[in-house]
């Protein structure tokens, strides 16, 4: 076969690996490498010297590992065999990735396991082209750019899985909070994938994710967001008045569907499960905080008082949801209530605290005048 006179790769944005067709080389063979190119020679296997950009002509000067291994001779322009393999440095950067199966995560602020799928982007170049040539290029001729994307997905998309959730933990943020921290997310994920990357000689250019989303159907997903709404009402409200709307809606509830004693007693149950929800929050919050009443002032109402409902003691209930309940007529001067302080299950009327809630309202025109005044 004929001697080569010119070694060079024309190149484009597909291939990133290629080897020269032919192995018959010589001293004076003139190789050319362009930009964003390197070239290396192969001898029996083993990665010999490194040739940067530029036109350079082969002697035993400039091939110092090459010329050992054959033992060339100094001077003239002797035959010898080898394989010239390039390498393109250029980035590759519209490279689409999504989640086949949606990765389970736990939402840390809700508590729920929702399933989440992701979409999105990234771009890579040959950062070491040595140890890429020696990791992945093996005996194929040309190695592509979507070789290497079909290859490298598997790993973007593992370090997705490990690394997604860790992100939300750190961020401290829902997955219904995820569209606002793309890039916050994408991030943390792109140390983990750069990670894996470069064991093979690539590195990361850019990672996105165009969007993080939960399918609509799913169950978890509708569970999630019916606690959130929940949260928001809680935090509108405030716990007393919140407590005290689960409770009447409970009891509204049950008497509308049982009827009779029987339904009453079941309401009355409902009432203090409902207004269990928000006990343990009533108590995080304190107790209110009042001043000494003045004299001939009626004390004001305490913070706390448990109410008996159909045989069943509901609350604690703060004053603003008492008050509520003595204008919806479920609190009476008649029903029993219980505070810490108090001996035993009281009127409602009895309570000193309590008594100013069901004075008659002051008179809004002049009583009749008194004869002969």
């Amino acid at each position: 076969m004929a001697l080569i006179d010119i070694v060079q790769f024309h190149g484009n944005d597909r291939e990133f690996v290629w080897k020269f067709p032919s192995e018959n080389l010589r001293l004076g063979t003139q190789l050319v490498v362009k930009p964003a190119q390197v070239a290396f020679f192969v001898y029996r296997g083993k990665i010999c010297d490194e040739v940067s950009p530029g036109a350079i002509t082969l002697s035993t000067g400039n091939i110092p590992l090459l010329t050992t291994l054959i033992s060339l001779p100094f001077g003239g322009d002797s035959p010898f065999q080898a394989e010239v393999w390039f390498v393109n440095l250029i980035s590759k950067l519209d490279n689409k990735w999504g989640t086949m199966r949606p990765i389970q995560l736990e939402d840390l602020k809700y508590g729920l396991v929702v399933p989440v799928r992701a979409f999105g982007q990234f771009g890579f170049r040959i950062g070491n082209p040595r140890k890429f040539l020696e990791a992945i290029t093996g005996t194929a001729k040309v190695f592509t750019a979507e070789q290497i994307v079909e290859y490298f997905k598997g790993v973007v998309l593992q370090a997705v899985n490990v690394s997604l959730g860790r992100a939300f933990v750190r961020e401290k943020i829902s997955v219904l909070e995820a569209a606002v921290h793309l890039d916050a997310l994408a991030k943390h994920c792109s140390e983990a994938i750069q990670a894996e990357l470069g064991k093979f000689g690539l590195e990361l250019v850019n990672f996105f994710f165009h969007s993080i989303n939960i399918p609509d159907e799913d169950a978890s997903y509708q569970r999630l967001k019916v606690i959130k709404e929940k949260a928001a009402e809680l935090n509108v409200l405030g716990r007393d008045i919140y407590q005290y709307d689960r409770s009447m809606e409970v009891l509204k509830t049950a008497a509308a569907n049982e009827g009779g004693g029987a339904g009453l007693m079941q309401a009355g149950v409902g009432l203090a499960v409902g207004a269990g929800i928000g006990q343990q929050m009533a108590q995080q919050a304190g107790q209110f905080v009042t001043k000494l009443p003045e004299a001939g002032t009626p004390p004001p109402v305490p913070a706390q008082f448990h109410v008996a409902m159909n045989g069943q003691a509901a609350g604690p209930f703060g004053e603003a949801a008492l008050k509520q309940m003595v204008a919806a007529g479920t609190l009476t001067a008649t029903t029993v209530v219980w505070r810490a302080g108090l001996a035993g299950w009281q009127a409602a009327g009895t309570v000193p605290e309590l008594a100013v809630l069901f004075a008659p309202p002051p008179p809004t025109a002049p009583p009749p005048v008194p004869p002969g005044a």
